[in-house]
């Protein structure tokens, strides 16, 4: 992946209005309802442009407002958790641990979805030193027994992300947007790496009652929700023992967006 998308953006990120961490606390929104979109860089050019025209903000952290994040995910041996999601159930978890690299600062996560679709994030600060194995961190073992159906003896660590991300909030502060470029695979059970390219991964997180100015921008761009996960994409493109039928479809929708086949290697 070349350096030049990177430069664009960040210049294109530059001219919206800062938001800092400490005015983001009214927009956590740990119990949310999540959009999901697809799209490329050249339209998120263009979908910036018009954010920053109808007042969206963009978090600043360090000086910087295109932030690298790390996220390990955790499973069963026998993927339970990436099965759940291919097998349709409802209500399910997921377990990992992100850094955020810009800050230093990780965290062990707990992600869970219930019936009705809305997804609530747990989370307990942890050394970053812990990413790949938090299982000698009583703290972090606790909390993971007390808000999650599995335990620290169940689980491996089974893939990385890496990813830029550019964090927006709007005007009145009800919704917050997460925008994931230059997305990178590792595999921990095959050793195999993939590359999304140029493919974006845009999410609005609400509480599902305020009305959504995005959502008008991205349809104004021709940009569509699509029901998508980090994890299961990467499993998906870089182990082919897995169950993984449901999701070639939409490794097929993003090649057709970055006009390209994706690459593992």
């Amino acid at each position: 992946m070349t350096e030049a998308p990177h430069s664009f953006l960040d210049v294109a990120a530059s001219s919206i209005p800062s938001i800092t961490l400490e005015e983001m606390d009214a927009v956590k929104l740990l119990n949310r309802i999540d959009t999901k979109y697809l799209t490329n860089e050249e339209t998120l050019l263009a979908v910036l442009a018009d954010a920053c025209a109808a007042g969206y903000r963009a978090l600043e952290a360090d000086g910087v407002k295109v932030c690298p994040y790390n996220s390990i995910y955790f499973d069963t041996p026998a993927m339970k958790m990436f099965l759940d999601h291919h097998n349709r159930r409802l209500v399910r978890q997921k377990v990992r641990t992100r850094e955020y690299v810009s800050s230093g600062k990780a965290f062990l996560e707990i992600k869970r979805k219930n019936n009705h679709g809305r997804t609530k994030k747990k989370r307990i600060g942890i050394p970053d030193s812990e990413m790949m194995a938090f299982a000698a961190d009583a703290e972090a073992c606790a909390y993971l027994a007390k808000h999650s159906w599995f335990t620290v003896d169940d689980l491996r660590p089974v893939l990385s992300t890496a990813f830029r991300r550019i964090t927006l909030v709007n005007p009145g502060r009800t919704e917050r947007l997460t925008i994931d470029t230059s997305l990178l695979f590792t595999n921990y059970r095959t050793g195999k790496k993939a590359s999304l390219e140029d493919a974006v991964i845009i999410e609005i997180k609400q509480d599902g009652h305020a009305s959504s100015q995005m959502k008008e921008i991205l349809l104004n761009h021709r940009v569509k929700p699509i029901r998508v996960s980090k994890y299961c994409m990467a499993v998906t493109l870089t182990d082919s023992s897995v169950k993984s039928g449901r999701f070639k479809e939409k490794v097929h929708t993003i090649e057709k967006i970055i006009n390209k086949k994706i690459n593992v290697i």
